[in-house]
């Protein structure tokens, strides 16, 4: 596997934001072979497409150049205006090749990675002028994999070439015999289809360049273990900074929570594993709404801060436990509770204003909890 500069190994797949950087950088996959081959085939669809207009405007330009008058060549205005007008219609001519050409190059360099404009790419940069890294680059694994890499394609593209030529000779030989603007199309054409079969060549080195390509960038990108987390860290911060924060932020809700327990009206315990602070505002339309709650060691404080402020303490253990699942702090209770919430809250109320005292108090093992809410 791949090393970096401190010899740790890469391993770990690259995370996104690794994968952006390099985007970023213009390090994205991408086959030279691949663009080649696109950019052969169609240079030469396009020439076989547009060959007879192109001819057309050679054979005018060069009728045009060899009738031109002994005056005109001789003052230099005149050939300037002459030439100018000749050298427009050649490059019109060659326009609409030229056009496919850009075409093809842009989309076929997109396959693999996507379109891509890199600033970073196009800046200098004086380590790229580095003679040791140029070395570095030519004699290391990349630098031969590269030279291996031409010297089959010259072998495999030129043995093609040498036969189809060789093949077609006679052809080739006859083409002296034909008129000249039939010769010229003829040797346009059987040119186009040889070198058209000499680039189909080109498809065995794009099918080896393109998964190399993928893999070779695939590799570079890979990361160490190290690398990963102090990704995470810049990313996501310090875990043990995370968890102090987390403490931190329960701790301020704990006392935000055990400061509104004295507001409440009744605290409704297990009696000791569960403990629910609720509020009734009598002269508003809302439901009880819950401002505390937990279990063990903070149903006790709770319990400990009502008792500090006189607040009252029922033991009903099934509401107790559906209030704790059912409802948040700082919510109403559901409306399959009311009629057990407000059977506790008349008897608090009642005791309160010294209607009834704790001798009276009702059943609550026995309360009408709706099955949906048992826990």
């Amino acid at each position: 596997m791949a090393e970096n500069q401190d010899g740790q190994e890469k391993s770990e797949d690259p995370t996104e934001k690794k994968k952006s950087e390099s985007r970023k950088k213009g390090q994205i996959t991408r086959s030279k072979e691949l663009t080649t081959l696109f950019m052969l085939i169609m240079s030469i669809v396009g020439i076989m497409i547009f060959a007879k207009d192109m001819v057309e405007t050679i054979s005018a330009i060069m009728r045009n150049n060899f009738a031109v008058e002994r005056d005109t060549l001789f003052h230099t205005g005149q050939l300037f205006i002459h030439f100018k007008g000749e050298l427009a219609a050649m490059l019109y001519s060659l326009l609409p090749l030229f056009i496919l050409m850009v075409i093809t190059a842009i989309l076929s360099s997109s396959l693999l990675g996507g379109f891509n404009f890199s600033s970073e790419a196009l800046q200098p940069k004086l380590s790229k002028m580095n003679p040791l890294k140029g070395i570095k680059k030519i004699f290391g694994t990349n630098g031969l994999i590269e030279l291996v890499k031409s010297i089959l394609k010259l072998l495999l593209l030129g043995s093609i070439a040498v036969y189809f030529i060789w093949a077609d000779r006679y052809e080739i030989y006859g083409l002296s015999e034909e008129p000249f603007p039939d010769a010229f199309i003829h040797a346009m054409k059987l040119l186009s289809w040889q070198f058209l079969l000499v680039s189909l060549g080109m498809i065995v080195v794009a099918m080896i360049d393109v998964p190399y390509q993928i893999w070779s960038n695939q590799k570079q990108l890979k990361m160490t273990k190290q690398e990963v987390k102090d990704e995470s860290k810049n990313s996501d911060g310090n875990p043990e900074i995370k968890s102090r924060i987390r403490q931190l932020q329960r701790e301020m809700a704990m006392q935000r929570m055990m400061g509104d327990v004295p507001q409440a009206d009744v605290i409704i315990t297990n009696p000791t594993h569960y403990a629910v602070a609720l509020q009734y505002d009598t002269e508003g339309s809302g439901a009880p709404v819950m401002l505390a709650k937990g279990t063990d060691l903070v149903a006790l404080q709770i319990r400990n801060v009502a008792q500090a402020n006189d607040v009252p303490i029922l033991e009903a253990p099934p509401l107790s436990r559906a209030i704790y699942h059912s409802v948040e702090i700082g919510q109403e209770i559901p409306a399959g509770l009311y009629v057990a919430v407000a059977q506790v809250l008349a008897y608090i109320f009642q005791l309160k204003n010294g209607e009834v005292d704790e001798s009276m108090k009702p059943d609550l093992n026995h309360l009408p909890i709706p099955p949906e809410f048992n826990y």
